[in-house]
C-alpha cells in the first residue's frame, strides 16, 4: 500500500461533448469498482460532474464556467471525455468548446503531457502495419501542452476577400523546453532509458533553441541515451519502425500530430490514453481522441482510452500504481476474452463485439475478480 489510511481523494469529471459522456461513464463504472476495494484499505474515493466545452457553452454559455475551473483546481485528479462538435463552429476562436480545454490547461498549467502508445492483446492484427513492425511496440510521447504555436501570440485574422490573412505565433522560452525535458529523460530512466527529441531545427528558430536546450538537460543524464529526429522525418520512422523507439519528447503542434499517428499504428485512437501533469497541483487525464459526434449516442465508443487514462491517474495524482496495474490488466484481460468494441472489432475468429456501456461493465468485472483473487490470496495490494 502507498498511501496512509484515512486518506480521502476528490476528483473531478469532465464528460464534455460527443462521446465524452460515453466514455467517462464507462470509466466512472470501473471508479466505483475501484472504490469499494479502496475503502477496505482506508481509503475513500469521490468525484462530481462537472461541465466543459459545448455542454458548458449550452448550460453556462462559456466553455469553461467558473464553478468547473475552481472544481478542478481543488481536485486531486480531472478526468476529461472530450470537447468540440460541428454545432459550435459558428463561434469566435475564443469562445468554441476548444477554448475551454486550452484555458484549463493552462490554468492547471500541466505542461508536460505523456502519452503512452502500447499494442494491447489482441490487437496485433488491427495496426495496419505489418505484425513484426509493431511486435513489442512500447512508445511514451512526452508533449509539451502549454507552449507553442497553439498559445503564441500575436494571432489573429484580418483583411476581406481576396486579400484574406491570418497570422500564429510559434513562440518557446528556454524554461518551457527545459521543465519537459526533464520529465522526458526522468520516464526514460523508468524505461529503456532512451529519448528522442522531435523538432525542426533545419527551419525554426524555436527547434534550434530547442534542440540546444534538450543537449544542456541530456548532460544532466549520463544514463540516458539521447538522439535528434527531424519531424518529418520521425512521421516515417513511426510507420517504418516504430518498435524501435522507447521516449518521444517534442513540442506542442508536433506531439499533437504524431500521437495521433501513433493512435493508428496501435490500430485505433480509441484505446490510447494521455496524462497531463504540472509541478504541483491537479493532473488532467484524457483519451486521445475527439468527441466523434457522428456515432455519439449511439453506444458506439470505444472507452478503453478513457479507462487507461484513469488507470494513468491512480499512478499519477494518487499514488496507487499497484492500482493502475491492476486497470491495464482488467482491459487486458478483457481483449484477451476477445471482446472489441467496433473501432477494433475485425470480426476474428474468438471476437465478439460489445459497445460502450458494456465494455466498461466488462472491465469493471475484470477488475474486481483480479482484486477479490487478490485478497484471497491475504497479498495487500494497494
Amino acid at each position: 500500500m502507498t498511501e496512509e489510511k484515512g486518506v480521502s481523494h476528490q476528483l473531478v469529471l469532465l464528460p464534455g461533448d460527443g462521446i465524452g459522456p460515453e466514455v467517462i461513464s464507462a470509466a466512472e463504472t470501473v471508479m466505483v469498482t475501484a472504490r469499494e476495494y479502496l475503502r477496505r484499505e482506508g481509503i475513500e474515493l469521490s468525484w462530481e460532474a462537472k461541465p466543459i466545452g459545448g455542454a458548458a457553452i449550452e448550460e453556462a454559455g462559456k466553455p469553461l464556467p467558473d464553478e468547473t475551473l475552481t472544481a478542478a483546481q481543488a481536485a486531486k485528479g480531472v478526468l476529461l471525455g472530450a470537447v468540440g462538435g460541428p454545432k459550435w463552429d459558428r463561434l469566435a476562436p475564443q469562445e468554441r468548446p476548444e477554448a475551454g480545454l486550452l484555458g484549463l490547461r493552462r490554468a492547471l498549467s500541466v505542461y508536460a503531457n505523456l502519452r503512452p502508445a502500447t499494442l494491447l492483446p489482441g490487437l496485433e492484427g488491427h495496426s495496419p502495419l505489418r505484425p513484426d513492425a509493431v511486435a513489442g511496440l512500447n512508445v511514451l510521447l512526452v508533449r509539451e501542452l502549454t507552449g507553442g504555436v497553439y498559445f503564441g501570440q500575436p494571432r489573429g485574422r484580418s483583411g476581406e476577400k481576396p486579400a484574406r490573412s491570418a497570422l500564429d505565433t510559434m513562440a518557446y522560452e528556454e524554461g518551457e523546453i527545459r521543465r519537459v525535458a526533464h520529465v522526458a529523460f526522468r520516464s526514460a530512466q523508468r524505461r529503456q532509458g532512451r529519448v528522442t527529441s522531435v523538432d525542426k531545427r533545419n527551419v525554426l528558430e524555436t527547434s534550434r533553441l530547442w534542440r540546444e536546450v534538450v543537449e544542456e538537460v541530456a548532460n544532466e543524464y549520463p544514463d540516458v541515451k539521447v538522439e535528434h529526429q527531424l519531424v518529418d522525418a520521425m512521421a516515417m520512422l513511426l510507420v517504418l519502425r516504430p518498435q524501435i523507439f522507447d521516449v518521444v519528447l517534442t513540442e506542442n503542434m508536433f506531439g499533437d500530430i504524431l500521437s495521433d499517428e501513433l493512435g493508428g499504428v496501435v490500430g485505433s485512437l480509441g484505446v490510447m490514453a494521455s496524462a497531463s501533469l504540472a509541478d504541483d497541483g491537479p493532473g488532467l487525464y484524457e483519451p486521445v481522441h475527439g468527441s466523434a459526434p457522428d456515432i455519439a449516442g449511439k453506444d458506439l465508443a470505444n472507452p478503453l482510452g478513457a479507462i487507461l487514462s484513469l488507470a494513468m491517474l491512480a499512478e499519477h495524482s494518487l499514488g496507487l500504481p499497484l492500482l493502475a496495474r491492476a486497470i491495464e490488466g482488467a482491459v487486458d484481460e478483457v481483449l484477451r476474452q476477445g471482446l472489441r468494441t467496433q473501432d477494433i472489432g475485425g470480426g476474428g475468429q474468438g471476437e465478439k463485439v460489445i459497445g460502450t456501456r458494456e465494455m466498461g461493465e466488462r472491465v469493471a468485472a475484470a477488475l474486481a475478480q483480479s482484486l477479490h483473487s487478490r485478497q484471497a490470496l491475504n497479498a495487500t495490494y494497494f
